[in-house]
């Protein structure tokens, strides 16, 4: 039987991040292979991370990334707040968004992407194993132009290109590209504050068009008013609408004087060319995740197997 040193033990911990009393059984049941013992915390670590995989993950991090003309933004998921603030979370988060710029944002092809010699996916199964929680690749999305830019905004970053909140704004012109990424950052920051629902009013969904007309339509007919006047009336109700919803036509957060189309008329003197707007997407964390409410009792009832 090999002999088991403290500092066997201690390498093994190092190298995996697990428990010295996991770390010392491993290299037991292993007879003293480090590598042999590696896999075995590995395969534990997998078990461990299957029992985990039916927790709600609606906390996390939002990663941003841009490159030239390309941005992508992805939603990382885990159990709780804190380990947001773990850094091979942070770390797991920045390299998922790098993958996702060369391979796109197709959730399953990210996951499948190797990193050296191992995948994404295996990559989030170790940091489940390692940190403890469930987590898992929610969601992506990449925008791209023939020229311009595109660029990012990270709400609530607690790294460099991370946070709360990501955001991308896609701007397709021949200009000056530092002028570009200004105005697309200002941009972006008016999509975190502002949320625009589409671009103009005809990229919104035609139910929630028609939801809107209703809802004005019905206010005013119960007030007797006569179908002429209401139809006058939503119509000038949906062009407030537009203003609330729409991004073109929302007031900039930056010079509410003016709509965001303004002032990116305005801006195309510094950029030297016409700018269009082509896309922009908005990341919240967690948003259309609906968490659990953890019954404290039932708990420790079902682990006591009583019911």
């Amino acid at each position: 039987m090999a002999t088991i040193t403290a500092a066997m033990v201690k390498d093994l911990r190092e190298s995996t991040g697990a428990g010295m009393m996991d770390c010392k059984a491993a290299l037991t049941e292993t007879a003293g292979d480090m590598t042999a013992a590696q896999d075995w915390l590995r395969k534990k670590g997998l078990s461990k991370a299957a029992k985990k995989a039916g927790r709600v993950a609606a906390e996390g991090l939002i990663g941003a990334m841009t490159k030239g003309n390309k941005g992508v933004v992805v939603e990382v998921n885990s159990e709780t707040d804190f380990v947001a603030r773990n850094g091979q979370f942070q770390g797991l988060v920045k390299m998922i968004a790098q993958v996702a710029i060369d391979v796109g944002a197709d959730v399953e092809k990210i996951k499948a992407a190797k990193v050296g010699s191992a995948t994404i996916e295996t990559a989030i199964s170790d940091a489940i194993a390692t940190i403890g929680e469930n987590m898992s690749l929610r969601r992506a999305t990449s925008l791209e132009v023939k020229q311009g830019v595109v660029s990012s905004y990270v709400h609530g970053a607690v790294i460099e290109g991370a946070g709360k909140m990501g955001v991308l704004v896609a701007l397709e012109s021949a200009g000056k590209a530092d002028e570009l990424a200004v105005l697309g950052r200002q941009l972006a920051m008016h999509v975190a504050a502002a949320n625009p629902q589409a671009l103009d009013p005809a990229g919104l969904d035609p139910e929630l068009v028609k939801r809107e007309k209703d809802v004005l339509a019905d206010k005013y007919r119960q007030q007797g008013k006569p179908a002429n006047v209401i139809e006058k009336i939503v119509e000038s109700g949906l062009k407030t609408y537009y203003k609330e919803v729409c991004l073109l036509e929302q007031a900039f957060i930056h010079d509410t004087g003016k709509s965001v189309a303004q002032a990116v008329k305005e801006a195309e003197g510094k950029v030297g060319g016409p700018v269009k707007i082509a896309d922009f997407v908005r990341y919240a964390l967690g948003e259309g995740i609906e968490k659990q409410e953890s019954d404290f009792a039932a708990e420790v009832a079902a682990a006591s197997g009583k019911k």
